[in-house]
């Protein structure tokens, strides 16, 4: 594996027989830590934001997944 850097830019260089899964869940990890950078929520914030989303889905959903 190498990192190279040209311009702007970072070139990974990885394997050919790399496996793919794990390779996106590294691209993926990436890609969220570039978009949560510079965010100024905190772990609280999350939590709440997250069972609010919880919530809600499970109003919209609960008759469909439990048969009513």
């Amino acid at each position: 594996m190498s990192i190279e850097r040209k311009g702007d830019k970072l070139i990974i260089s990885i394997p050919e027989n790399t496996d793919p899964e794990g390779l996106q869940r590294l691209i993926d990890y990436i890609e969220y830590n570039q978009i949560t950078i510079k965010s100024k929520a905190n772990q609280e914030d999350v939590d709440d934001l997250s069972k609010e989303v919880n919530v809600e889905w499970w109003k919209k959903n609960k008759d469909r997944l439990l048969g009513k």
